[in-house]
């Protein structure tokens, strides 16, 4: 099985690349997804978050918000950290979970934001880094939602896109148009569907 870590800055694309990724029959794991899907679960993360950060992070139907939550630890490192630990450790055995389930053979990417910052796109075959540039990235997050302070504040916590080209196997250079991103997306699947059928067993 192939396995490749799949990053980029708030507003880059990433997501949508992945998403492109799924649609040519690569087995996408959206990591944000698999943490929003623990709190909707309500199982141990649930209970722990809980237990760690108190009752006056839920909703009135008792959910987590995430809004609330993310005010609670931004900037304040060591709740951060406390919160990472209970989230990060159940996303990767979720993810040996899923990974055991895949067909011999299977591409397995997984998208995250912080892969480069926490060191595990160390854990995957290559890395994917989708760039565009600062400016390019707020004004598509502000269109998606963001406010400019949720945008800023969240841009500092990662490592400026530069940065992280540095420490990429594949670029896909997002600052254009959709279908750049489709026909890059396309180019890549090609290459590592052909990674994965003739490289060494033994490097799987």
């Amino acid at each position: 099985m192939l396995k490749i870590a799949l990053t980029g800055n708030l507003g880059s694309g990433k997501s949508t690349a992945g998403k492109l990724f799924e649609e040519k029959g690569i087995y996408l794991f959206d990591a944000d997804k698999i943490i929003r899907n623990f709190y909707e679960e309500r199982g141990e993360v649930y209970n722990k978050v809980i237990e760690t950060f108190g009752r006056g992070i839920l909703d009135d139907k008792g959910n987590i918000d995430r809004k609330k939550l993310a005010d609670l630890v931004f900037n304040k490192e060591e709740k951060l950290k406390l919160l990472e630990s209970i989230t990060h450790q159940a996303l990767y055995k979720r993810l040996e979970e899923e990974f055991k389930k895949l067909p011999p053979k299977s591409i397995a990417i997984v998208e995250a934001s912080l892969l480069i910052e926490k060191g595990t796109y160390k854990n995957y075959h290559a890395l994917v880094v989708v760039y565009a540039p600062y400016e390019i990235c707020k004004e598509r997050a502000i269109k998606a939602g963001y406010s400019l302070e949720d945008f800023e504040r969240r841009w500092k916590r990662q490592m400026p896109p530069e940065e992280k080209l540095k420490y990429a196997h594949f670029i896909i250079d997002n600052k254009g148009a959709l279908e750049d991103l489709k026909k890059r997306v396309g180019e890549l699947k090609r290459v590592f569907k052909n990674w994965v059928e003739f490289q060494n067993e033994r490097i799987f």
